[in-house]
């Protein structure tokens, strides 16, 4: 009896729920003069971002439109001025809120400056590998490709689940330590009250004594 080899055909469907969780986005915008417009996104570590972005020549003579990529300390991962067509990748270190800024800069004299288009492409995760090298570089046939393909977006969305654990892990250590925080102030405040309201009916009783109005 003949096992039948998978085909192309049959691993599709089984590749597209999963492409669909890979990180990737394309989008473009329109830059104003003298502007500064910033896409956030937050990652987690160790993860491969590559970029892929082009700006209209439209613009005021001697404008340019500078390109910065930055992390939420302020670390500056990338950067180019007078960015017109290009690409950038890097690896982040931590989890984190990654910046990508593209800013505008010149004057305009007497005249409108038509808004500059922004295009950028963002990949990151298993979709910012280039499996054409691998392929070349391992000399892996085109189903072994789809294989490791499928290998390393499963090994992802495991991360991503044991990421969303640990969230979730964190996220109930704090609801507990908030109600019992919460919880020991109550009796805190109770015992205030009940010590303040002692101390009320004490001093009343002795100054209606000394106004002699009680026995």
């Amino acid at each position: 009896m003949r096992v039948p080899r998978p085909g192309p055909g049959l691993l599709g469907p089984l590749l597209l729920p999963l492409l669909l969780a890979g990180g990737c986005g394309a989008l473009s915008f329109q830059l104003p003069a003298q502007t500064r417009k910033c896409l956030k996104e937050e990652m987690h570590r160790d993860v491969m971002v590559t970029g892929e972005y082009e700006v209209s020549e439209a613009g005021a003579p001697g404008a340019r439109t500078d390109l910065r990529v930055t992390d939420s300390s302020g670390h500056l991962l990338y950067s180019k001025e007078d960015a017109k067509k290009g690409k950038f990748a890097f690896t982040t270190d931590d989890y984190e809120i990654y910046e990508i800024c593209f800013e505008s800069h010149g004057q305009s004299v007497g005249f409108r400056v038509p808004d500059q288009l922004i295009s950028l492409n963002v990949k990151h995760g298993v979709e910012a590998r280039n499996y054409e090298d691998i392929a070349k570089a391992e000399k892996l046939k085109p189903l072994e490709v789809d294989l490791r393909r499928l290998e390393d977006l499963s090994e992802s969305i495991v991360k991503d689940f044991a990421y969303m654990k640990q969230r979730e892990e964190e996220m109930r250590d704090t609801n507990e330590s908030t109600s019992t925080r919460v919880l020991y102030f109550s009796i805190f405040s109770m015992l205030c009250l009940v010590g303040l309201a002692t101390w009320q009916v004490c001093y009343l009783r002795r100054f209606f004594k000394a106004k002699k109005l009680i026995e």
